[in-house]
This record gives C-alpha cells, sequence and structure tokens, in this order.
C-alpha cells in the first residue's frame, strides 16, 4: 500500500514538474534573456512590465545581477541552449564595473543608467556575490580559479571586518540592530556551493558548520523548533513583535539546506530539525482557501502576514523535494503529497497574461496585484524547478535499482 501510494504521488509530480520545466524552458528563460537584458548599459533589468516590456525607469538592486547570473548559468549546466554565456558574463561585468567598492565590498543600488547611487555595506548583497562566483567559476572552467580566489578574499574581508564575536557576522559597523538570519541563510547557501567547488573547500567547509551550529542553536527556537528572523546582539529574539516573526518561506528555506548539510555530515539531529521545520511551514504557513504559502507568522503561528508571496511557494517545493529523497517510503508519500501541492501553488503565480512572467503577490482576497515581475524571483524559481527535477531522477534511478 505505501509502494502504490508513493507511486501515485510520484506520478502526479512527474506531472507537474514537466508543465514547470516547459513554462521555464520555453517561456520564462527565452523572455527574460531577451527582454530582461538592458542592450545599453548591460546586465540584466529590475523587472518586466504584464505586457512584456522592460520597467527601465527602476533603479537596480545589488543582488538582482547574481541572482541572474546564477540563473543562466544553471540553465546552461542543465543544457539549455540559449545564449546564456553573453548574458552570464555581461550581468557579470555589470555586477564588477558598478557595484564593487573599493573596499572589495558590493554596494547596494546603482541608477538604470549604471550609477552607484547607495554604495552601503548589505551582508545580503555580500552573500549572493558569493553564492554567484561559485555558479559562473563553474559555468566558466576556465575563470574558476579566478573565481575561487575572488569569493576566498570576500569572505577573508567579511571575518575580518564583520565577525560576530560568538558566532555568524555583525550587519554593520558600528553595531547595528536587530541581526537578521536571513542573509546567514544565504551565506550558508554559498559555502555549500563552494564548498563542492573549491579547489581548497576547507573555508567553506568551517563557514556551513558554523551557520548551522548558529541555526540550530540560536535561529531555531529550543521549545517550538521554529525558527526566528531577528535577533539582539546575543543572539536572542529581538524585543516587541519584530523579535516574534517567523516566515514560512524560512522555514521551508533552512529546511532545505539543513538536509542538504546534515546529508554531507551525518547528522541526523539536523534532519529532524528540518522536519519540524518544513511542519510548522505546511500546518500554519499554508492558506486554506488560497492553497498558497503566505508570508508571515508570530511565534505562537498567529498570521502576522496574509499576502502570499511567490518565492515562498518554491522553496516550500524545494524542501518537499529534498525531504522526500531523504525519508524512508513510509514518509515519502506525504513529503511528494507536498511538493505536488507546491507545485501547483507556484503555477497559480505563473498565470499571467503573457507566458514566461509571473505575478509576485496574492492578496488574502484570492486577488493579484498587478504589478511588473520582479527579476529577483528567477533565482527562487530556477533552483526550485531544477530541484524538482533532481528529485524525480533520483526517485526514478531508485525505481529501476529496486527492479533490477
Amino acid at each position: 500500500m505505501v509502494d502504490s501510494e508513493c507511486e501515485l504521488q510520484s506520478v502526479a509530480f512527474g506531472r507537474e514538474v514537466e508543465k514547470l520545466e516547459d513554462w521555464l524552458t520555453n517561456a520564462a528563460l527565452p523572455l527574460w534573456l531577451d527582454a530582461g537584458c538592458d542592450p545599453v548599459h548591460g546586465g540584466f533589468q529590475e523587472r518586466i512590465r504584464q505586457d512584456g516590456q522592460p520597467s527601465t525607469t527602476d533603479n537596480r538592486r545589488a543582488r538582482v545581477q547574481p541572482r541572474q547570473i546564477y540563473c543562466y548559468a544553471a540553465a546552461g549546466a542543465r543544457g539549455w541552449t540559449g545564449n546564456w554565456r553573453t548574458a552570464s558574463r555581461d550581468a557579470y561585468d555589470l555586477f564588477e564595473k558598478v557595484y564593487r567598492r573599493s573596499d572589495g565590498f558590493y554596494g547596494n543600488l546603482a541608477s538604470p543608467d549604471g550609477e552607484l547611487i547607495d554604495d552601503g555595506f548589505d551582508l545580503y548583497n555580500q552573500a549572493f556575490a558569493l553564492f554567484a562566483f561559485a555558479e559562473f567559476g563553474a559555468a566558466f572552467p576556465e575563470r574558476q580559479a579566478e573565481m575561487e580566489e575572488k569569493a576566498r578574499a570576500l569572505l577573508a574581508a567579511l571575518k575580518a571586518t564583520y565577525a560576530h564575536p560568538q558566532l555568524g557576522f555583525e550587519e554593520a559597523v558600528p553595531v547595528k540592530l536587530p541581526l537578521c538570519s536571513n542573509p546567514h541563510m544565504h551565506l550558508f547557501e554559498a559555502a555549500l556551493a563552494w564548498e563542492t567547488a573549491a579547489a581548497e573547500p576547507a573555508p567553506w567547509t568551517a563557514l556551513a558548520d558554523e551557520i548551522a551550529l548558529l541555526a540550530m542553536t540560536r535561529f531555531i527556537d529550543a521549545d517550538t523548533g521554529a525558527l526566528r528572523e531577528f535577533f539582539d546582539h546575543d543572539w536572542a529574539p529581538f524585543e516587541g513583535d519584530k523579535g516574534r516573526i517567523v516566515e514560512p518561506g524560512h522555514q521551508f528555506e533552512w529546511a532545505w539546506l539543513l538536509c542538504r548539510w546534515g546529508e554531507s555530515r551525518g547528522r541526523a539531529d539536523a534532519l529532524e530539525k528540518a522536519k519540524r521545520l518544513f511542519a510548522i511551514g505546511t500546518f500554519h504557513g499554508i492558506c486554506e482557501d488560497r492553497q498558497v504559502a503566505f508570508m508571515g507568522l508570530y511565534d505562537d503561528f498567529s498570521v502576522s502576514d496574509p499576502v502570499a508571496r511567490l518565492w515562498p511557494q518554491t522553496e516550500w517545493l524545494k524542501a518537499a523535494g529534498i525531504l522526500a529523497r531523504q525519508s524512508g517510503m513510509a514518509e515519502r508519500s506525504v513529503y511528494l503529497r507536498e511538493a505536488v501541492r507546491a507545485c501547483q501553488a507556484l503555477g497559480k503565480f505563473f498565470e499571467t497574461p503573457l507566458r514566461g512572467l509571473w505575478f509576485d503577490k496574492l492578496k488574502p482576497d484570492g486577488s493579484f496585484v498587478d504589478e511588473p515581475a520582479p527579476a529577483s524571483s528567477f533565482y527562487h524559481i530556477v533552483c526550485a524547478i531544477h530541484e524538482a527535477r533532481d528529485t524525480l531522477d533520483l526517485l526514478a534511478a531508485e525505481g529501476l535499482k529496486k527492479s533490477a
């Protein structure tokens, strides 16, 4: 009975993933390579309007170029035949030219014509620079050593200037509160990427282990198992309602990362914490009426923000997929069922007038906010669809072994 239920859920999951892959390969990747690239100033646009035209007057956040580098380099690595090489190189060149500061860190915001208008430090942006360097080096092997050298230098600068006296990193010098779990999550992701890619992985292994420890001992509440967003300087929950915020999307995203780390380290406790994070996300963070993951909870699991954004759906999918792969047969069908639900939730955001775009915000009344599609969401989308494909391929391989 368990095997047959898993098979049914696997087939249903496969159908949903094929629809998402078709949308990505034949609509989204070509559209964002066309309308999403800036032919005058280089790099990627910040947003595309729902009529398919770029929103050319937007200021451009530093995180967008690294995220788009990842998207097209990762798509190329998976066999997509569009001109991903030129797009990735142009975005990298623009990022280095416009956002890089004299101290080696990266600023926040540029004007549409490529002038850095906010050179402030944001730990989040440095994390995405590290992540993009890993993907760029993998996509262009002749530049792998260069990317690793850059990444190691940036990590060394972060540790020298912003290391927290206990674990993790500060947000500013002098200290600025609250401290946040979110940029550490993306540093964790970058560390895991470099641990695989680097010729000398030791610094990245150490960084991943440090952030995993920080997450499991400080970010995750010992009593509820929920992961918080904001902290004081001792990594205790920040005062007031801000310190009570728990985001369903980040329960899923941290679950995905802890599964990856825990599997590589043989840490069953990481998997158990990931399962609890996933349970919180699904039990408390999914709107029954809209069947989507919404933005915010408080630490008592009451709703703090009922708006549903696109990105938590992708993290729901990623976490469900990796938990299905790492769980025994009895649990696997449950996670596959959740993966199907997550695919369907994500698909709602793709029901736009022009195929290949997306809506970002679904209001409590069930209507979408009519606004341009943000490029920053593409990183979440690409990673989720690739993760889903990896899950299907692994399940298929296991099925072949079993029948051999």
